[in-house]
């Protein structure tokens, strides 16, 4: 059954008093910055956020301490005292936030606010993945001993200026990259051509002022901030907002987490809204890439050796970004082919290897019936119940299984420890709003929607009020 859509009581984004770095108490703004904490590659990355500032916000996303009570008591108090030595304080007055990323030809710009709950029902938010019971625990965890939210989720919608909420698909479903990426990489405003809705009006009007803050982080990527909270505008946003509903894009798990720590407390206040970055896909499109599983205690031979008992398996050329065409070759064929249309690359052992045109037998009997068929020929459904659960028989576990955003650091690792990376392709936009519009999860760890927001420019404390 589709979700209902808003019906004109769509997103609600409220100003909020950010708390924010003080430039002047920490090395730089960008040097305190760091990527979502499920994208930081572990170890080597966390290392390198954590010696590249005593202030890094990684030490709140990602505390460090021997067991989860101590990691979590670690934050909270390290927020504590960041606060009193001034090094994050509140800004003056409740705001929304223009955040603008600029990545070479790349450009993003959305609104960063706190927007009222709804459950999946109401059809306001739209998630399209499962989630990890585990780590929504850990989030939950963290959240309460901070009582903040110390990053945005990405959420995006189809602010096309016509009212109409129809804001379930973004400017194009996109072409296949050689990287896992899918997406039309627009440069700017996007298919939707300049928008009329007040919400686009309000940022156009920001970015004509001095930023708040601007830096560049790490990796060239350009951040900008402006505060907004002429009253005028913020009714403008909240009237056009009011009639759209928007996809979880990325944050999944921090949804979750919002959505169980208000189920936990019977009066209103800050726990019913919770920090997002809203993006408007008709004149920002984002980009889809995949998210690459390690297979910690799995070697390449006896994954090989299994999954030829189901699969077509051809070692090919390296290096990886050749292998990684190949991979999206492969997967563009199998589409144009009867059968199924999954394909997967695995490496670890110094070579690369393509597992492609499934036994079809093995799918009948491994995926879940009664789901529709664009959910059923996913190459996360095939991985996790055909390869993971049946051929392999690898728990879904953090012991067993990590989920790295990057191809390199996916095979570096599984190199390192003797394990198997599966690289995976990405799958199409459109796939994931026709799933999401009609209430059907993908497998967890399905996407990597971007640009991301990067974690530290603005946090919510909800204890400000």
């Amino acid at each position: 059954m589709s979700i209902p859509g808003p019906g004109g009581q769509g997103l609600q984004l409220t100003p909020f008093r950010g708390l924010r770095y003080v430039a002047e108490r920490v090395g730089s703004l960008a040097a305190v910055t760091s990527p979502p904490y499920d994208v930081v590659v572990r170890p080597d990355g966390l290392r390198e956020l954590e010696v590249a500032d005593p202030h890094n916000i990684v030490r709140l996303i990602l505390p460090q301490a021997d067991s989860p009570e101590a990691r979590h008591r670690q934050a909270a108090e390290t927020l504590r005292r960041w606060q009193a030595d001034g090094v994050l304080a509140p800004d003056p007055e409740p705001a929304l936030y223009v955040y603008e990323q600029r990545d070479g030809p790349t450009l993003q710009r959305g609104l960063i606010g706190a927007l009222r709950l709804s459950p999946r029902e109401e059809g306001i938010v739209l998630p399209h993945e499962e989630v990890m019971p585990h780590v929504v625990e850990d989030r939950a965890d963290l959240m309460r001993a901070t009582a903040a939210h110390l990053e945005p989720l990405l959420l995006a919608y189809r602010g096309n200026g016509n009212g109409n909420g129809t804001s379930g698909t973004s400017g194009t479903s996109g072409t296949s990259g050689t990287s896992g990426t899918s997406g039309n990489g627009a440069t700017g405003p996007g298919t939707g051509g300049p928008g009329t809705g007040g919400a686009a009006r309000v940022i156009e009007s920001a970015i004509r002022r001095e930023p708040l803050l601007s830096t560049t982080t790490e990796d060239g990527v350009d951040h900008r901030l402006w505060r907004v909270t002429d009253p005028a505008d913020l009714v403008a946003v909240s009237a056009d907002l009011r009639h759209h509903q928007a996809l979880i894009a990325d944050g999944h798990h921090r949804w979750a987490t919002y959505l169980r720590l208000r189920e936990e407390r019977r009066e209103p206040g800050p726990w019913d809204f919770g920090l997002v970055l809203l993006v408007d896909t008709a004149r920002y499109p984002l980009r889809v890439r995949a998210i690459h599983r390690l297979l910690r205690q799995l070697s390449p031979d006896d994954a090989l050796t299994s999954a030829r008992r189901a699969f077509r398996v051809r070692t090919i050329d390296g290096p990886l970004p050749r292998a990684l065409e190949t991979l999206a070759e492969a997967t563009e064929a199998a589409r144009a082919e009867p059968g199924a249309p999954n394909a997967f690359l695995l490496a670890g052992d110094g070579r690369f290897h393509l597992l492609d045109r499934p036994d079809p037998g093995l799918l009948a009997r491994t995926v879940p019936e009664g789901r529709p068929e664009a959910w059923r020929t996913l190459d996360a459904t095939v991985l996790h119940h055909a390869l993971l659960d049946h051929l392999w028989n690898v728990p879904d576990t953090p012991e067993h299984i990590g989920y790295i955003h990057d191809s390199a650091a996916a095979v570096e690792q599984a190199e390192r420890l003797g394990g198997t990376a599966v690289l995976m392709h990405a799958v199409g936009e459109d796939i994931v709003h026709e799933l999401a519009r009609q209430g059907i999860a993908m497998p967890h760890k399905s996407t990597s929607f971007g640009p991301k927001p990067a974690t530290g420019l603005v946090l919510r404390s909800l204890t400000l009020g």
